[in-house]
């Protein structure tokens, strides 16, 4: 008797994609690999936060995990796979930690801000894509750290995104020590925005990423632009340029009705533009 063919089993996506209302939410989704940031996840990750740059539609992004861990950082496995290559892998690694920066570097050129909703861990280039962006929201029960020292691998590439968050101190004794630091720690050294009860993060992500939203899409655009780009001024080369900024963006459509629209005692009616 002929045994009817099975069905494939889907394989489930690495990175979930929805959008709620005008927020686009990215769901890291490797829980049993701990969110690992293996190569596929950080490809996929790269060419989301691509989409969700031109879409008009997504005025903020969340980005999120499923299950316990947010992100444990590198997928070490896939990493040490390449140990036998004719190079020992060094072609590899180099590959790896390029495009891991350039997705880094992709949430901090995105045109709208971007807010981490973290439930658990993050470590390593986990706690590296929190740092990376705009603002973060952590569960009460979350921890943060960079324990590569621990396997004999500084986290440098998470250096580069902790030490423009955190106090240079507190920097280097989370990459010293390896130890893990608590949601109030991080709080506290500014490498998160808010601590919420366990479970509420996600809600409260999205909810942070409303009330940004209601802003106009073009003033914020600006904003983000020029924060990070005056951070790595001198102060008078800073001031200069916020001053040559805020002129363009007092011709701005939006500034115009924003203003007009404060002195009327009404509210604004935004173009984004």
């Amino acid at each position: 008797m002929v045994q009817p063919a099975r069905a494939e089993t889907a394989r489930p996506s690495i990175l979930l994609r929805e959008t709620v209302v005008s927020i686009g939410v990215l769901t890291l989704n490797r829980p049993a690999a701990r969110n690992s940031l293996s190569e596929g996840l950080i490809g996929e990750l790269h060419a989301a936060l691509d989409d969700m740059a031109g879409d008009k539609t997504v005025r903020a992004v969340v980005i999120a995990a499923s299950g316990s861990v947010f992100s444990a950082g590198h997928d070490l496995k896939e990493l040490t796979a390449r140990r036998t290559d004719a190079d020992r892998g060094r072609a590899y690694f180099a590959h790896m930690m390029t495009i891991c920066s350039a997705m880094m570097q992709a949430i901090v050129r995105l045109p709208k801000p971007v807010i981490a909703a973290v439930q658990g861990v993050a470590t390593a280039a986990g706690c590296q894509l929190v740092a990376s962006c705009d603002l973060a929201i952590a569960s009460e029960h979350a921890k943060f750290a960079t324990p590569g020292v621990d396997i004999g691998l500084f986290c440098s590439t998470p250096m580069v995104a902790l030490s423009r968050n955190v106090p240079r101190k507190q920097a280097m004794e989370m990459l010293l020590t390896g130890e893990p630091i608590s949601a109030d720690r991080a709080r506290e050294i500014g490498l998160i925005n808010r601590v919420v009860p366990a479970g509420t993060e996600r809600d409260a992500a999205i909810a942070l990423a409303e009330q940004v939203a209601r802003k106009s899409a073009h003033t914020v655009k600006i904003g983000k632009e020029a924060f990070y780009r005056q951070a790595e001024m001198s102060l008078a080369d800073a001031y200069r340029f916020a001053a040559e900024v805020m002129t363009e963006n007092m011709m701005a459509r939006d500034a115009e009705e924003g203003i007009g629209a404060f002195i009327a005692k009404r509210e604004p009616k935004w173009e984004d533009r």
